[in-house]
């Protein structure tokens, strides 16, 4: 088995270009173009000779040495990034679910063109592991004015199956079921995966857990608005202290 695969996901990543732009470059399918990434298929020799062309690699090279990103950059001005381009590069594509989008969701959650299509956001996360941003569209999660709006984006880690009951009781939680998409935090009890709001009019939903198609843990979020900063009486008495301070050095 060739290497081309692994080269072109290498010339992917340096350029910056998805499967689907990559593909379209010359003229190929996407699914035609993951099946050479991942090694399930090999190209025709007309393929490689006008991916090797555009690029300036040698063929050999191409097919038998495994590139590294600073031959790449070597190769071709085209493949040149400039080094905000390279450090964005390193940042995760991250799709994000929409208030048009999330019905569509629940249908094509595994369909790879229709992920590529959802909007992107890039954020300095780990690239390894798989986020999913969806943005509020309701006042489900609120509490006496605290809490998430709509609007406001989280950004959610997702977690295997095999783990969904292990997760701590209370954890905010985006659960994709056959019918519906629901942010709430997640409760595991004898009777199914409870999941509740943090608005106290607000019925609590349970599932069965073999219905949850994915679940992502929620671990950052972005607010629309400012949120409201701490005036614990702690803090009040700090900043007395502080001016009162500020008195006695006058």
């Amino acid at each position: 088995m060739s290497l081309f695969g692994k080269n072109i996901k290498k010339i992917r990543g340096v350029k910056g270009l998805s499967q689907q732009a990559f593909a379209d470059l010359f003229d190929l399918k996407r699914g035609t173009l993951g099946a050479y990434e991942e090694g399930r298929s090999e190209p025709k020799i007309d393929t490689i000779i006008l991916i090797a062309n555009y690029f300036s690699i040698a063929i050999g090279d191409m097919l038998t040495a495994d590139l590294t990103v600073n031959q790449l950059l070597r190769f071709n001005e085209k493949l040149t990034l400039t080094p905000e381009e390279l450090e964005r590069e390193q940042f995760a594509q991250i799709p994000c679910i929409t208030q048009k989008t999330a019905d569509d969701y629940i249908e094509y959650y595994d369909n790879e063109a229709f992920l590529a299509d959802l909007p992107k956001l890039t954020l300095p996360l780990n690239t390894e592991k798989e986020f999913i941003g969806y943005t509020v569209t309701n006042l489900e999660m609120t509490n006496h004015d605290k809490g998430l709006y709509p609007k406001d984006v989280v950004i959610g880690e997702k977690v295997p199956k095999n783990v969904i009951t292990k997760l701590n009781n209370g954890t905010v939680v985006i659960a994709v079921t056959d019918k519906e998409l629901i942010l709430r935090r997640l409760y595991v009890t004898d009777k199914g995966l409870v999941l509740r709001a943090d608005h106290k009019n607000i019925e609590d939903i349970t599932v069965d857990k073999k219905s949850v198609k994915q679940l992502w843990r929620v671990c950052y979020v972005f607010f629309r608005r400012l949120p409201e900063f701490s005036d614990s009486f702690e803090d009040k008495l700090a900043m007395l202290e502080l001016q009162m301070k500020e008195l006695r050095e006058k």
